[in-house]
Order: structure tokens, then sequence, then C-alpha cells
């Protein structure tokens, strides 16, 4: 009966912990809670159609490497604000660019975005 308990609670907190994740945000959020939780985000695109995106970006390096984006990579979080100021999506993504490469024709290119 106590081998069941705690490990009830132990996997009780592992999951308390990884839904904890301070990057992810929700759809329906506040534009204002999305900056008070992930900052200010690296750069913020015009969605023409539905208001902003921000993107966030963190560089990431690894020892052993990914097929996908090498051994070192960018992690990308675009959070898409509509015009009322609340989320509708967010995507998440690697790539092998910095942020400042990211313009309007690379985001039109991926038919995913709109930029201006």
């Amino acid at each position: 009966m106590k081998k069941t308990l705690l490990v009830s609670v132990v996997v009780a907190f592992f999951i308390a912990c990884a839904s904890a994740n301070s990057a992810a945000v929700v759809v329906g959020e506040t534009k204002l809670k999305v900056l008070k939780t992930l900052g200010s985000p690296v750069m913020t695109l015009d969605n023409k159609q539905d208001g902003e995106i921000f993107v966030y970006a963190d560089q990431v390096f690894s020892e052993s490497g990914t097929a996908m984006a090498g051994s070192h990579y960018w992690r990308y979080n675009y959070v898409y604000i509509s015009k009322e100021g609340k989320v509708t999506s967010t995507r998440q993504e690697k790539q092998n660019y910095p942020p400042q490469a990211i313009d309007s024709q690379k985001i039109q290119g991926m038919n995913l975005l709109t930029a201006k």
C-alpha cells in the first residue's frame, strides 16, 4: 500500500513538472500574459490576416547532433496573436539559420506565415 502511494506521488510530481514548461503558451491566453511568460520576442511579424506573430528563438548546442539540424541549431517558437490580442495558435520548429536571417521572402516561402 505504501509503495503504491509513493509511486503515484512520484508519477504525479513528474507530470506536474513536465506540464510546467515556461516555454509553452496556451491558445486563448492574452498578449500581455504571453509577454509576461515568455518575455519580449526576438522579432514581431505582421500577420496581415490575423494580427501579429511573435518569434522566440533559442540557440541549442548538442554534442551528439541531430539528423535534422546538425550539432547546433535554433529552436523557434512562433506565437500567433489575433487582432483581439489572444493567442490563436503556436508552432515550434528547429532551423539552422539565426533569427537575423528570417525575412519576409523566407517566411512567404514557408507557406505557413504571412508577413510584410
